[in-house]
């Protein structure tokens, strides 16, 4: 098991979210669906600043799947075109079964996301029951797969605080979590949101990130800079750069989470950091 030093304080974990499941490539021709788009986007945000890349995969036509093999070949395809932690979504799309969704580990992805609980998702329900939660994170400590625990509402924290007494750390024994707010159904996108959340968390948790959609998200990076966070950007999440204004590229999103960064005396971190950040096994 990994036993590696916390990097300093002024390192900021800037993950991407590339793509995500809900957007169509007929509505955003840039969002980048195939292999070949998803690792030169990776090899373009890991140049400016990111760490870490977090995987929601598309099939030929340009629809979410989970499908093993695209989700293993998509591994290999990272790792050997980058040095990013390989986070896999373990949420896919809101109409993949939970069965499937526990398949996402056999890709043997460095991280993967663990979302706390059930929620609203505009006018869809993204099913999490804590019978498939606890499945999920005693897999992953079989797998040597770290997870991200994703906390979309306030009683999420408090289902970790659950998760972990019951069966304990995780893989790797660094425990990271990520706010993602301002989804219709679960916590808004606002800074007395995020001081809420962060107050609840559990004493295990070694470090926290922030996840804005849509047009909070300026508003949830600042606010989780200034309370020491780390940050998630991408076009999983956020389309526009202001009003009216598309996103043309993930790079132009991480550029702007450096900047912000920047602007807080903080400085990317790196892979080897982010590594040791989340407890990840060696590359």
């Amino acid at each position: 098991m990994p036993d590696r030093t916390l990097p300093p304080a002024e390192a900021l974990l800037v993950t991407v979210a590339p793509t995500g499941a809900e957007t169509s490539k007929a509505d955003c021709p840039q969002l980048p669906t195939t292999l070949d788009e998803l690792v030169a986007a990776a090899q373009e945000c890991e140049a400016a600043g990111a760490a870490m890349v977090h995987v929601h995969i598309r099939d030929d036509d340009h629809a979410p799947t989970l499908d093993g093999q695209r989700l293993a070949d998509t591994v290999a395809a990272l790792r050997e075109g980058t040095d990013l932690v390989v986070q896999l979504s373990t949420g896919g799309s809101v109409h993949d079964p939970l069965d499937l969704r526990l398949k996402v580990l056999d890709a043997a992805p460095d991280s993967c996301s663990l979302t706390m609980g059930t929620t609203n998702f505009g006018d869809d329900v993204f099913s999490n029951p804590w019978p498939f939660v606890c499945d999920l994170y005693q897999l992953s400590q079989e797998r040597e797969v770290v997870p991200e625990f994703e906390l979309f509402d306030l009683g999420h924290v408090a289902a970790l605080a659950r998760l972990l007494k019951t069966y304990g750390l995780p893989y790797g024994g660094r425990v990271h979590v990520d706010f993602v707010m301002g989804v219709p159904g679960g916590m808004p996108g606002t800074a007395d949101a995020l001081v809420a959340g962060v107050a609840a968390l559990p004493p295990e948790v070694t470090s926290w990130g922030a996840t804005g959609i849509g047009r909070s998200t300026l508003a949830v990076g600042l606010a989780a800079l200034s309370k020491g966070g780390h940050l998630r950007v991408g076009m999983e999440d956020v389309l526009t750069l202001a009003r009216g204004v598309p996103v043309e590229s993930n790079t132009q999103l991480v550029e702007r989470a450096v900047a912000m960064g920047a602007l807080a005396q903080r400085r990317p971190m790196t892979t080897d950091e982010a590594r040791a950040l989340l407890g990840t096994r060696t590359a």
